[in-house]
């Protein structure tokens, strides 16, 4: 198994906590989103992944983009340690939650996004930074309501599900672009719960092969 990968990926740092999880088995294999105009730009990636995106899973004749389907794909296939709850409801609010992070605050702040904003609008990178504040700030005020009903320890009750795989890497890059997170006391307390357990210690950032 193969894991197309960017260490500051968002989008690839949730697949590399599902992976830690489980403990599967995988090969990283880093594509740089800066260097050479962006690996992932390259002819050659986009055989692999024609959005030119990572996260990028290869599991023998399975090629599957997009974090949130490798992560079900990944417990469909290994469910001991499952990233969603059993019953009915707890998956779909779980999933609910994930989707809220990774479908409404992630792609309005991710890289493509910022380089567009600069490079074709001309925002400058005051208002560019502005941007990207309210966004996160709009969308960890509406999780936040929502965990007030949803969480315990973690974002659905007491087990670590799907949706704290796509919060601890969206909280990381609100913290590395300075978003004020003091008005989000729930979702800090679950970050610093989550970034305790092995998992998310192995799947951090810095911890990988081609952080620099």
């Amino acid at each position: 198994m193969k894991l197309y990968s960017y260490w500051r990926s968002s989008a690839a740092y949730r697949v590399r906590i599902a992976l830690a999880l489980k403990n599967i088995q995988h090969d990283i294999h880093p594509v740089h989103l800066i260097n050479n105009d962006g690996e992932q730009n390259s002819d050659e990636y986009g055989k692999v992944n024609p959005n030119h995106l990572v996260p990028t899973l290869v599991d023998s004749d399975l090629v599957l983009n997009q974090s949130i389907a490798i992560m079900q794909y990944l417990d469909d296939k290994f469910p001991d340690v499952a990233l969603l709850p059993n019953d009915i409801k707890g998956r779909a609010i779980a999933h609910s939650l994930a989707l809220d992070i990774a479908c409404e605050i992630h792609p309005l702040n991710n890289l493509r996004v910022q380089q567009y904003l600069s490079s074709e609008m001309n925002i400058d990178d005051e208002n560019k930074a502005k941007w990207i504040h309210h966004w996160m700030n709009k969308g960890f005020t509406a999780l936040e309501q929502r965990l007030h009903t949803t969480s315990g320890d973690y974002c659905y009750k007491n087990e670590v599900t799907m949706a704290d795989l796509c919060l601890i890497p969206q909280v990381y890059n609100a913290k590395r672009v300075g978003v004020d997170l003091t008005a989000f006391p729930i979702i800090s307390a679950i970050v610093e719960r989550c970034n305790k357990l092995p998992a998310f210690i192995k799947a951090m950032p810095e911890n990988q092969v081609d952080a620099l």
